[in-house]
């Protein structure tokens, strides 16, 4: 079976898993004190500078809730687009754990501007109010859109001019980094961005999440909030592991790059059946397109996939490091045969 319903379907890629087998067979340091995970840390020091503090987690929704918890007093908001995860699909974690309100603005395709956002910061002195103390961004977008660099470095600008923080939700950072044809340093670090959920998870890892402080200062004391939000994990080395692979000879790129492309095809191949279409500029590995209502619960008995907006008869197709040509063209004669 090839599920088109997230990336999070696919498999470990062999090399990461090779790399974890490869540090099964001794004993080893915990909570991170391990050559293993030292030697991945140095390497996310080449990407985002030796300054950035880098923290190893499980999962998104605990790097993205804990970064915000700790960047945040109780009375502060986060501004995002009505479509972030930590707004919709992180069972509200920012309000129950980070003790804060999520302020979404509108969005065109997911992405917030300057324009969006300046409306929620009217009135941020009022004492009667939330106060906005951050902007959380997607890269890519939960739409699958990407933002380029201009973009980044405009709502950066704009935030540090009001005093505000960015944090970026990089869950499929190297599917963005890919479209644009940039590494991650210049996606992140040279565009103002403060601090980052950088997602393994997504692209071919296990259980292998980072929060990367790239404005070091607001770093300071994270290990323990790490700790106390149950994230300072004990085996570290096989999440070391996994970055070290990862990061090893480019195989983020690899997986990413492969993941993109196919969403190209998809989109190409499913445009040319007339009672689809394609909603959402596809530039990562997402693909978003009308389908009538009767194809979807038999095509997703083949295929599973997500119905995105249930009411438009809108739905979702990911494509992964592991999805293959030959899954597109059997994904597509399906569809062509239950239309």
């Amino acid at each position: 079976m090839r599920a088109f319903a997230s990336d999070n379907y696919a498999g470990v890629h062999p090399s990461i898993m090779k790399e974890i087998i490869s540090v099964n067979s001794d004993d080893m340091s915990s909570y991170g004190n391990d050559p293993v995970s030292e030697a991945a840390l140095e390497l996310f020091a080449k990407h985002f500078g030796s300054d950035a503090k880098i923290f190893f987690m499980a999962t998104g929704t605990a790097t993205n809730t804990l970064i915000l918890k700790h960047i945040t007093n109780s009375w502060n908001s986060v501004i995002c687009a009505d479509t972030a995860h930590i707004n919709v699909d992180e069972c509200g974690a920012v309000e129950a754990v980070a003790g804060i309100k999520i302020a979404h603005a509108e969005a065109v395709h997911g992405k917030l501007s300057v324009e969006s956002i300046a409306p929620l910061l009217a009135g941020r002195k009022d004492v009667h109010q939330s106060q906005p103390a951050v902007i959380s961004i997607t890269q890519n977008t939960e739409l699958g859109t990407v933002y380029t660099l201009a973009e980044i470095k405009a709502i950066c600008d704009y935030a540090h001019k009001h005093g505000l923080l960015v944090h970026m939700d990089g869950a499929r950072l190297s599917n963005a980094a890919v479209a644009l044809g940039t590494g991650f340093k210049e996606m992140t670090v040279d565009c103002g961005v403060d601090v980052l959920s950088f997602g393994g998870t997504k692209n071919g890892c296990m259980c292998a999440e980072a929060a990367v402080f790239i404005n070091s200062k607001i770093g300071k004391d994270f290990e323990f909030v790490r700790k106390q939000g149950m994230q300072l994990i004990s085996k570290m080395r096989y999440v070391g592991a996994q970055f070290k692979a990862l990061l090893t000879d480019e195989l983020w790129k690899e997986n990413a790059a492969r993941a993109n492309e196919l969403a190209t095809l998809l989109a190409h191949k499913v445009q040319e059946v007339s009672e689809v279409k394609i909603t959402r500029p596809v530039e990562a590995n997402a693909v978003f397109a009308i389908v009538p209502p009767h194809v979807i619960p038999k095509l997703q008995e083949k295929f599973p996939f997500y119905v995105w907006d249930e009411s438009a008869s809108e739905v979702r197709w990911m494509t992964s490091w592991a999805t293959t040509d030959q899954d597109i063209d059997n994904f597509v004669s399906a569809l062509k045969t239950l239309i």
